[in-house]
Protein backbone atom coordinates (compact mmCIF):
# COMPACT_ATOMS: atom_id res chain seq x y z
CA UNK A 1 0.00 0.00 0.00
CA UNK A 2 1.36 3.42 -0.93
CA UNK A 3 1.91 5.94 1.87
CA UNK A 4 -1.12 8.08 2.67
CA UNK A 5 -1.03 11.83 3.10
CA UNK A 6 -0.33 11.68 6.84
CA UNK A 7 2.57 9.28 6.29
CA UNK A 8 4.02 11.68 3.72
CA UNK A 9 3.61 14.59 6.13
CA UNK A 10 5.31 12.59 8.89
CA UNK A 11 8.26 11.77 6.65
CA UNK A 12 8.61 15.42 5.60
CA UNK A 13 8.51 16.60 9.22
CA UNK A 14 11.09 13.99 10.25
CA UNK A 15 13.40 15.29 7.53
CA UNK A 16 13.00 18.86 8.86
CA UNK A 17 13.96 17.97 12.42
CA UNK A 18 16.78 15.55 11.58
CA UNK A 19 20.42 16.48 11.22
CA UNK A 20 22.70 19.11 12.70
CA UNK A 21 20.36 22.04 11.97
CA UNK A 22 16.77 20.98 12.77
CA UNK A 23 13.93 23.47 12.36
CA UNK A 24 13.55 24.97 15.84
CA UNK A 25 11.86 27.59 17.98
CA UNK A 26 13.68 30.12 20.11
CA UNK A 27 12.55 29.09 23.58
CA UNK A 28 13.44 32.54 24.94
CA UNK A 29 10.34 33.90 23.19
CA UNK A 30 8.00 31.70 25.23
CA UNK A 31 7.67 31.96 28.98
CA UNK A 32 7.88 28.48 30.46
CA UNK A 33 10.07 26.95 27.74
CA UNK A 34 13.85 26.45 28.05
CA UNK A 35 15.98 29.45 27.08
CA UNK A 36 17.53 27.80 24.05
CA UNK A 37 16.80 26.68 20.53
CA UNK A 38 14.25 23.85 20.74
CA UNK A 39 13.81 21.43 17.79
CA UNK A 40 10.17 21.17 16.75
CA UNK A 41 9.86 17.49 17.59
CA UNK A 42 10.86 18.38 21.16
CA UNK A 43 8.39 21.29 21.08
CA UNK A 44 5.67 18.84 20.04
CA UNK A 45 6.50 16.51 22.93
CA UNK A 46 6.46 19.37 25.42
CA UNK A 47 3.04 20.54 24.23
CA UNK A 48 1.68 17.01 24.59
CA UNK A 49 2.73 16.78 28.23
CA UNK A 50 -0.25 17.07 30.59
CA UNK A 51 1.59 19.52 32.80
CA UNK A 52 2.06 21.95 29.89
CA UNK A 53 -0.09 25.05 30.61
CA UNK A 54 -2.69 26.00 28.02
CA UNK A 55 -1.10 29.46 27.75
CA UNK A 56 2.14 27.96 26.44
CA UNK A 57 0.28 25.76 23.96
CA UNK A 58 -1.61 28.74 22.61
CA UNK A 59 1.50 30.92 22.43
CA UNK A 60 3.40 28.29 20.44
CA UNK A 61 0.47 27.60 18.14
CA UNK A 62 -0.01 31.31 17.50
CA UNK A 63 3.65 31.46 16.46
CA UNK A 64 3.37 28.38 14.21
CA UNK A 65 0.18 29.58 12.53
CA UNK A 66 1.54 33.06 11.86
CA UNK A 67 4.79 31.71 10.40
CA UNK A 68 2.86 29.26 8.24
CA UNK A 69 0.71 32.07 6.90
CA UNK A 70 3.66 34.39 6.32
CA UNK A 71 6.25 31.93 4.99
CA UNK A 72 4.38 28.76 4.00
CA UNK A 73 6.44 25.76 2.88
CA UNK A 74 8.72 24.75 5.77
CA UNK A 75 6.52 26.27 8.47
CA UNK A 76 3.34 24.75 7.11
CA UNK A 77 4.97 21.31 7.18
CA UNK A 78 6.24 22.17 10.67
CA UNK A 79 2.73 22.99 11.89
CA UNK A 80 1.41 19.75 10.44
CA UNK A 81 4.24 17.84 12.10
CA UNK A 82 3.56 19.30 15.53
CA UNK A 83 -0.15 18.51 15.06
CA UNK A 84 0.42 14.95 13.80
CA UNK A 85 -0.45 13.17 17.08
CA UNK A 86 -3.89 14.82 17.03
CA UNK A 87 -4.38 14.37 13.28
CA UNK A 88 -3.37 10.71 13.45
CA UNK A 89 -5.78 10.17 16.34
CA UNK A 90 -8.66 11.74 14.38
CA UNK A 91 -7.85 9.75 11.24
CA UNK A 92 -7.61 6.49 13.21
CA UNK A 93 -10.92 7.05 14.99
CA UNK A 94 -12.71 7.72 11.70
CA UNK A 95 -11.00 4.93 9.75
CA UNK A 96 -11.58 2.30 12.44
CA UNK A 97 -15.30 2.39 11.64
CA UNK A 98 -14.74 2.21 7.87
CA UNK A 99 -14.00 -1.04 6.01
CA UNK A 100 -12.84 0.68 2.80
CA UNK A 101 -9.57 2.34 1.85
CA UNK A 102 -8.89 5.02 4.48
CA UNK A 103 -6.61 7.09 2.22
CA UNK A 104 -9.35 9.55 1.22
CA UNK A 105 -10.45 10.00 4.83
CA UNK A 106 -6.86 10.68 5.92
CA UNK A 107 -6.40 13.15 3.07
CA UNK A 108 -9.52 15.04 4.09
CA UNK A 109 -8.39 15.16 7.71
CA UNK A 110 -5.18 16.83 6.55
CA UNK A 111 -7.01 19.11 4.13
CA UNK A 112 -9.37 20.27 6.88
CA UNK A 113 -6.43 21.06 9.14
CA UNK A 114 -4.59 23.02 6.44
CA UNK A 115 -7.70 25.01 5.56
CA UNK A 116 -8.22 25.94 9.20
CA UNK A 117 -4.53 26.81 9.54
CA UNK A 118 -5.13 29.68 7.12
CA UNK A 119 -8.31 30.93 8.79
CA UNK A 120 -8.41 30.00 12.49
CA UNK A 121 -8.99 32.91 14.86
CA UNK A 122 -5.92 33.22 17.08
CA UNK A 123 -7.57 35.40 19.72
CA UNK A 124 -9.65 32.81 21.63
CA UNK A 125 -7.80 30.09 23.58
CA UNK A 126 -7.44 26.41 22.63
CA UNK A 127 -6.17 27.02 19.12
CA UNK A 128 -5.11 23.42 18.54
CA UNK A 129 -8.43 22.09 19.76
CA UNK A 130 -10.20 24.17 17.12
CA UNK A 131 -7.75 23.07 14.42
CA UNK A 132 -8.35 19.47 15.45
CA UNK A 133 -12.10 19.89 15.17
CA UNK A 134 -11.75 21.36 11.68
CA UNK A 135 -9.72 18.29 10.69
CA UNK A 136 -12.32 16.00 12.24
CA UNK A 137 -15.24 17.66 10.45
CA UNK A 138 -13.49 17.41 7.11
CA UNK A 139 -12.61 13.73 7.61
CA UNK A 140 -16.08 12.92 8.91
CA UNK A 141 -17.66 14.45 5.81
CA UNK A 142 -15.49 12.24 3.58
CA UNK A 143 -16.40 9.20 5.68
CA UNK A 144 -20.13 9.93 5.47
CA UNK A 145 -19.96 10.38 1.71
CA UNK A 146 -18.04 7.13 1.29
CA UNK A 147 -20.55 5.20 3.41
CA UNK A 148 -23.56 6.58 1.56
CA UNK A 149 -22.22 6.22 -1.99
CA UNK A 150 -23.48 3.23 -4.07
CA UNK A 151 -21.14 0.33 -4.67
CA UNK A 152 -19.76 0.27 -8.25
CA UNK A 153 -21.04 -2.52 -10.54
CA UNK A 154 -19.00 -3.86 -13.44
CA UNK A 155 -20.79 -3.63 -16.84
CA UNK A 156 -22.65 -6.81 -17.74
CA UNK A 157 -22.49 -8.31 -14.30
CA UNK A 158 -25.29 -9.00 -11.87
CA UNK A 159 -25.22 -6.60 -8.95
CA UNK A 160 -24.22 -8.29 -5.73
CA UNK A 161 -26.25 -7.49 -2.63
CA UNK A 162 -24.64 -4.45 -1.15
CA UNK A 163 -23.21 -4.74 2.33
CA UNK A 164 -24.96 -2.02 4.17
CA UNK A 165 -23.24 -0.49 7.15
CA UNK A 166 -26.19 -1.67 9.20
CA UNK A 167 -26.23 -0.04 12.59
CA UNK A 168 -23.25 2.16 11.75
CA UNK A 169 -23.60 4.94 14.33
CA UNK A 170 -22.77 7.74 11.89
CA UNK A 171 -25.60 6.67 9.58
CA UNK A 172 -28.01 6.28 12.48
CA UNK A 173 -27.33 9.90 13.40
CA UNK A 174 -27.51 11.05 9.77
CA UNK A 175 -30.92 9.41 9.32
CA UNK A 176 -32.16 10.96 12.55
CA UNK A 177 -31.21 14.41 11.23
CA UNK A 178 -32.92 13.68 7.89
CA UNK A 179 -36.06 12.56 9.73
CA UNK A 180 -36.11 15.72 11.85
CA UNK A 181 -35.54 13.84 15.10
CA UNK A 182 -32.21 15.57 15.77
CA UNK A 183 -30.69 18.76 14.49
CA UNK A 184 -27.14 18.79 13.16
CA UNK A 185 -25.69 20.17 16.38
CA UNK A 186 -27.31 17.44 18.48
CA UNK A 187 -26.07 14.74 16.09
CA UNK A 188 -22.55 16.18 16.17
CA UNK A 189 -22.65 16.33 19.98
CA UNK A 190 -23.72 12.69 20.32
CA UNK A 191 -21.24 11.53 17.71
CA UNK A 192 -18.32 13.37 19.28
CA UNK A 193 -18.94 12.62 22.96
CA UNK A 194 -20.33 9.09 22.64
CA UNK A 195 -18.40 7.71 19.66
CA UNK A 196 -15.21 9.75 19.37
CA UNK A 197 -14.19 9.78 23.05
CA UNK A 198 -14.28 13.57 23.12
CA UNK A 199 -15.08 14.84 26.60
CA UNK A 200 -18.13 16.98 27.22
CA UNK A 201 -15.76 19.58 28.70
CA UNK A 202 -13.87 19.80 25.40
CA UNK A 203 -17.04 20.03 23.35
CA UNK A 204 -18.53 22.65 25.64
CA UNK A 205 -15.37 24.77 25.59
CA UNK A 206 -15.16 24.62 21.81
CA UNK A 207 -18.76 25.79 21.42
CA UNK A 208 -18.58 28.30 24.30
CA UNK A 209 -21.33 26.56 26.28
CA UNK A 210 -21.54 25.37 29.86
CA UNK A 211 -21.02 21.69 30.56
CA UNK A 212 -24.39 21.65 32.31
CA UNK A 213 -26.16 22.81 29.14
CA UNK A 214 -24.31 20.30 26.98
CA UNK A 215 -25.18 17.35 29.25
CA UNK A 216 -28.82 18.42 29.27
CA UNK A 217 -28.94 18.84 25.50
CA UNK A 218 -27.33 15.44 24.92
CA UNK A 219 -29.69 13.62 27.25
CA UNK A 220 -32.81 15.07 25.63
CA UNK A 221 -31.48 14.32 22.14
CA UNK A 222 -30.60 10.72 23.04
CA UNK A 223 -34.05 10.09 24.50
CA UNK A 224 -35.66 11.28 21.24
CA UNK A 225 -33.24 9.21 19.19
CA UNK A 226 -33.88 6.03 21.16
CA UNK A 227 -37.67 6.47 20.94
CA UNK A 228 -37.45 7.11 17.20
CA UNK A 229 -35.38 3.98 16.53
CA UNK A 230 -37.62 1.79 18.71
CA UNK A 231 -40.68 3.08 16.84
CA UNK A 232 -39.06 2.43 13.47
CA UNK A 233 -38.02 -1.06 14.51
CA UNK A 234 -41.51 -1.90 15.82
CA UNK A 235 -43.12 -1.13 12.46
CA UNK A 236 -40.45 -2.68 10.26
CA UNK A 237 -40.23 -6.03 8.53
CA UNK A 238 -38.53 -8.32 11.06
CA UNK A 239 -36.33 -9.66 8.25
CA UNK A 240 -34.87 -6.20 7.66
CA UNK A 241 -31.29 -6.66 8.87
CA UNK A 242 -30.56 -2.96 8.73
CA UNK A 243 -33.38 -2.03 11.07
CA UNK A 244 -32.52 -4.92 13.34
CA UNK A 245 -28.90 -3.86 13.64
CA UNK A 246 -29.79 -0.22 14.20
CA UNK A 247 -32.26 -1.16 16.92
CA UNK A 248 -29.62 -3.35 18.54
CA UNK A 249 -27.10 -0.52 18.43
CA UNK A 250 -29.40 1.89 20.22
CA UNK A 251 -30.63 -0.74 22.65
CA UNK A 252 -27.06 -1.43 23.70
CA UNK A 253 -26.43 2.30 24.12
CA UNK A 254 -29.55 2.74 26.23
CA UNK A 255 -28.72 -0.33 28.35
CA UNK A 256 -25.26 1.11 29.01
CA UNK A 257 -26.76 4.46 30.01
CA UNK A 258 -29.29 2.79 32.31
CA UNK A 259 -26.46 0.94 34.03
CA UNK A 260 -24.52 4.17 34.43
CA UNK A 261 -27.58 5.91 35.88
CA UNK A 262 -27.98 3.10 38.41
CA UNK A 263 -24.36 3.51 39.44
CA UNK A 264 -24.84 7.26 39.58
CA UNK A 265 -27.45 7.10 42.32
CA UNK A 266 -24.64 7.42 44.80
CA UNK A 267 -22.97 10.15 42.70
CA UNK A 268 -25.49 12.21 40.80
CA UNK A 269 -22.89 14.24 38.95
CA UNK A 270 -21.10 11.35 37.22
CA UNK A 271 -20.65 12.83 33.71
CA UNK A 272 -20.90 9.43 32.05
CA UNK A 273 -24.28 8.69 33.56
CA UNK A 274 -26.24 11.23 31.55
CA UNK A 275 -27.56 12.74 34.80
CA UNK A 276 -27.58 16.49 34.52
CA UNK A 277 -25.68 17.35 37.68
CA UNK A 278 -28.76 17.03 39.91
CA UNK A 279 -28.27 18.72 43.24
CA UNK A 280 -25.06 20.40 42.11
CA UNK A 281 -24.43 23.90 40.87
CA UNK A 282 -23.70 23.73 37.09
CA UNK A 283 -20.23 25.18 37.54
CA UNK A 284 -19.22 22.32 39.83
CA UNK A 285 -20.37 19.57 37.47
CA UNK A 286 -17.04 18.71 35.88
CA UNK A 287 -16.13 15.89 33.56
CA UNK A 288 -13.57 13.40 34.86
CA UNK A 289 -12.30 12.88 31.34
CA UNK A 290 -8.88 14.31 30.49
CA UNK A 291 -8.96 16.47 27.34
CA UNK A 292 -6.65 15.42 24.58
CA UNK A 293 -3.82 17.91 24.35
CA UNK A 294 -1.83 18.84 21.30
Amino acid sequence: MSPNSLDIARNAFTWLVTGPHPVSLDGRQFEGLPNRSIPLDEVRDRLLARRCPQEIRDAVWTHLVLRSRAEGATWTVSAVGVALPALTSVATILSDRFAGDPADVHAEVLRGFLSALATVDLRPPRIMLRLRWAAYRSGHKALSEALSSPAPIAPGSWPEPRRTPGGHPDLVLARAVADGVLNRTEAALIGATRLEKVSVAEWAALHELSEWAVYKTRKRAELRLAAHVREAAAGADPTDALTDQVATTVAIARTHESTQRARGRSSKTDPNSGVQGCGTHPRTARSSEVPECA
